[in-house]
């Protein structure tokens, strides 16, 4: 059994309680799809725990921490210049030493048997978001799939569902529980853990055992975050208080 995490952005009152729950069904293999930084404010302890899982993937925020921030708009640049600067490169700390190590070896997809584990697109690893609408975009929808072999799952657009070559299913249509069919593919985005914008505030994860996929939303201490954003000048409060709609 595997939990699959994605888009933490710093957020350790969300990722804490995700953890928590992912400890409590006994689970102790976790993929991350990347994101672990950018937005929220805590990018050091989200990092610690990100080294000790078995799969931690490059985001796009981790590669604008790596190279720049030029592409994003002014809140995540902002955001992501905070982070750096609370990192420290120039640090003689060895847990600091220890978190750019690990920044600098991330992967952007693995596969693993017949499963591709990747932050956005097989096509774009970090940058392509692939949302609901595409569902209905035949020609983008038979590219991606070309590109894995079985099941896909990725994060990015922080909206949790199912992608078949029919379209798109959202977990409530899916009652939550998307069942793997023999000889068909499907992508599965696993939402957001620190930072979700399907309309829902909970944090989303899910949880595979090789033949189901089970989408988890779990309820957190959003004004913790927020009050902690708020507090950091460099941090917009916007980041703050998109988390309170889930948007």
């Amino acid at each position: 059994m595997q939990a699959i995490i994605s888009d933490l952005h710093s957020n350790m009152a969300a990722l804490s309680v995700v953890l928590e729950d992912i400890r409590s069904k006994g689970i102790t293999e976790i993929i991350c799809l990347g994101d672990v930084i950018g937005y929220g404010p805590e990018p050091e302890e989200a990092l610690d725990l990100a080294q000790t899982w078995k799969l931690t993937l490059l985001g796009n925020h981790e590669e604008a921490l790596l190279t720049d921030a030029n592409t994003f708009n002014v809140r995540a640049r902002d955001a992501i210049n905070w982070t750096r600067k609370k990192l420290d490169i120039e640090s003689d700390d060895p847990a600091k030493i220890a978190r750019w190590a690990f920044l600098e070896k991330l992967v952007p997809m693995k596969a693993v048997g017949d499963i591709l584990y990747v932050h956005g697109s097989p096509r774009a690893p970090t940058t392509e978001y692939i949302v609901p609408r595409d569902g209905m975009d035949r020609r983008k929808m038979a590219d991606i799939f070309s590109r894995f072999q079985r099941l896909c799952f990725v994060g990015h657009s922080h909206i949790p569902g199912v992608y078949t070559e029919e379209g798109y299913l959202s977990p409530s249509e899916l009652c939550d529980i998307y069942m793997c069919e023999p000889g068909k593919k499907a992508l599965i985005n696993v939402g957001s853990v620190g930072q979700p914008r399907d309309g829902d505030v909970r944090s989303s994860y899910v949880t595979f055992d090789g033949e189901s996929v089970v989408f988890r939303r779990i309820p957190y201490d959003i004004e913790r975050t927020a009050k902690k954003i708020y507090s950091i000048p460099e941090l917009d409060r916007f980041l703050g208080d998109r988390l309170k709609e889930g948007k």
